[in-house]
């Protein structure tokens, strides 16, 4: 599967528009707001209806909880800040409030990952999923594209239960058309192959795309999952991966220890162990632009071609010469 037509987008610019259609479709939309909704996108829903958004300023903590009183009188609460802060600053708000209670807030995070850039390492989330994961029934997503973002926030907002939506702030390439259909808790299957498995989220599917391309050329055929439901988990995509390709290595923008990486790597010991690797973030980075530390850190095409060919080289026996 390759990319689209459509002009790279970031996946943060799904939320404004996507709130806006769903309240003309009527769906009883409440938006909060922490004082970020020009780089959210949310300020666009607040331009369209001013009644139905609710700026607390720069009180992560308060949004929560004036997001899940709303949830608590009926509405379909969302609120979104950056990832630092959503869940960064108001986790145990998030424990207590949206998680133990089951309410029905949708959380929208952007600026995720070390792909903020210049911003620097105060503003880079890497341990955003990780804390997210972390809680019960709460359901987690970190789209591929800004069309998979839009459909997972109308997902989200027609499904009773606290959501959180990992975006971006840098544009990458968009892969879906309108033809596609997202499917929550079910892995998309990009590109099939019998010699390994990337499993990738985020802005790394596009690079495992390629990977897979610039693998076939050297005679390694390899699938590619989109696993954009991160929590729960597709084990069944991951299972058949393990057990009909041998080999898997995961894609991220997070750390690896405790993301997706993580997950994985627990499902796949306890039931089809086979060889495995990691392509994602092992600490903090700097300031710089985002394809420096994409490139710095090795979040890269190039990182994923030489982790699958490793993990093929054990699946094999081998020490991966020819």
């Amino acid at each position: 599967m390759t990319t689209v037509a459509a002009p790279p987008a970031a996946t943060r610019e799904a939320l404004g528009p996507t709130l806006i259609k769903l309240a003309k479709d009527g769906l009883d939309v409440v938006v909060v707001d922490a004082d970020l909704g020009k780089s959210t996108t949310s300020r666009k829903f607040r331009d369209e209806y001013p009644d139905r958004f609710f700026s607390v300023g720069i009180a992560e903590a308060n949004m929560i909880g004036v997001s899940c009183g709303l949830a608590a009188a009926g509405k379909i609460a969302f609120c979104s800040t950056f990832a630092v802060f959503l869940p960064g600053r108001c986790f145990d708000q998030i424990r207590v409030s949206v998680a133990q209670t089951g309410a029905n807030v949708k959380m929208v995070a952007s600026h995720a990952g070390i792909s903020v850039g210049p911003d620097g390492i105060s503003a880079h989330a890497i341990e955003d999923l990780a804390l997210m994961c972390s809680l019960p029934g709460v359901t987690v997503i970190c789209p591929a594209d800004v069309v998979q973002a839009r459909q997972a926030i109308e997902v989200a907002a027609k499904t009773q239960g606290p959501f959180y939506i990992r975006t971006g702030r840098s544009k990458v390439p968009v892969i879906y058309d309108d033809d596609y259909e997202f499917q929550l808790g079910k892995a998309d299957q990009l590109r099939d192959g019998s010699d390994a498995t990337v499993i990738a989220v985020g802005l790394l599917v596009t690079p495992a795309l390629e990977a897979a391309e610039t693998l076939a050329n050297e005679g390694i055929a390899c699938r590619v999952l989109n696993m954009a439901t991160v929590s729960p988990m597709d084990e069944a995509a991951i299972a058949a991966a393990a057990r009909e390709t041998g080999a898997i290595v995961t894609a991220e923008e997070h750390l690896v220890r405790t993301g997706v990486s993580a997950m994985v790597s627990q499902f796949v010991g306890g039931t089809t162990p086979v060889p495995m690797g990691a392509v994602g973030v092992t600490g903090y980075a700097e300031s710089g632009s985002a394809d420096e530390l994409l490139q710095k850190y090795g979040l890269t095409v190039d990182a994923i071609v030489e982790e699958v060919k490793s993990v093929v080289a054990r699946k094999r026996g081998t020490d991966g010469a020819s």
